[in-house]
């Protein structure tokens, strides 16, 4: 079961996603308008920079930002808010070449209810799967969106004392299964210790971490993957641990299907490609 937030920001956000907005005065199409709507409650200081800053060289470009990246995408059922900024942060610091987008998505996700130790987190998450420059960029990202609007960061957490490769296992055992293990196993002949570094720091360390919901962790994950667009086995394994973990179906489609505003359509259409895959693999 996902965890609900509650913020007096998520739910302006919320009744916003219903409302009908005019852009300068003047009445633009339902798809804008539902667009326009999302992206000023996600972030109403900057939305109208947005479309400003392209009016003089690409003036469709920030129509297509909002009709189709707000209005016809975010606005669909099936993921909340705060869900769609977990997976749209994760995205864009595992590209690593979107710090502007990320800045913005880092803001709209306190928005959307996310607290800043879990945007931190999402970044730890993402970090495994994107390397270690990413996860440094991201944090830095997160830091100016911080200091920008007041926000005090969340300290750290009290060091974990049970043993990480006990940590790891569990994590391991509660989410991939036998597709973890086997990924384990086939490093057995070749190099046994990135199996080790596998189960302590990615599953030890950080995605045994419970400041994020397992369904979450395995959202941004599933975005990561994607985004990144060499790791389709690795995608495979974490649509499987998304469907142990309570994320359903509809849910890891949307993520995939969002992909497309933000990693292009070739990554959502090779993810699509990979969930239909372990689903099938997995009876469904």
């Amino acid at each position: 079961m996902l965890r609900k937030t509650c913020t007096l920001s998520a739910l302006v956000l919320a009744i916003a996603l219903t409302a009908t907005a005019t852009r300068g005065g003047t009445d633009m199409n339902e798809r804008y308008d539902r667009g326009w709507a999302a992206l000023s409650a996600l972030a109403p200081e900057k939305a109208r920079t947005v479309q400003e800053s392209l009016a003089d060289i690409a003036p469709d470009m920030a129509r297509f930002v909002v009709e189709f990246g707000y209005g016809d995408v975010f606005t669909r059922p099936g993921l909340s808010p705060a869900l769609r900024q977990t997976a749209t942060i994760a995205a864009l610091a595992a590209l690593g070449n979107a710090a502007p987008q990320l800045r913005f998505h880092i803001e709209a996700g306190l928005a959307a209810g996310l607290s800043p130790a879990e945007i931190i987190e999402i970044l730890y998450v993402t970090t495994v799967f994107a390397g270690f420059p990413a996860g440094l960029n991201g944090l830095a990202a997160a830091r100016q969106v911080f200091a920008d609007r007041g926000v005090t960061p969340p300290p750290a957490p009290a060091p974990e004392t049970t043993d990480r490769r006990t940590r790891g296992l569990a994590a391991l055992e509660a989410t991939s299964r036998n597709a973890g293990r086997q990924v384990l196993d086939s490093l057995a002949d070749l190099a046994p210790d990135m199996a080790g570094f596998i189960l302590d720091f990615s599953y030890g360390d950080v995605i045994a971490r419970n400041i994020l919901t397992p369904a979450h962790k395995e959202i941004a994950m599933i975005a990561a993957a994607t985004a990144r667009g060499t790791m389709e086995p690795q995608l495979k394994v974490h649509v499987k641990a998304a469907r142990a973990v309570g994320v359903s179906r509809e849910q890891i489609v949307e993520v995939l299907i969002q992909m497309a505003v933000y990693a292009g359509f070739p990554a959502a259409l090779n993810g699509l490609g990979v969930a239909r895959t372990a689903f099938a693999e997995i009876g469904e």
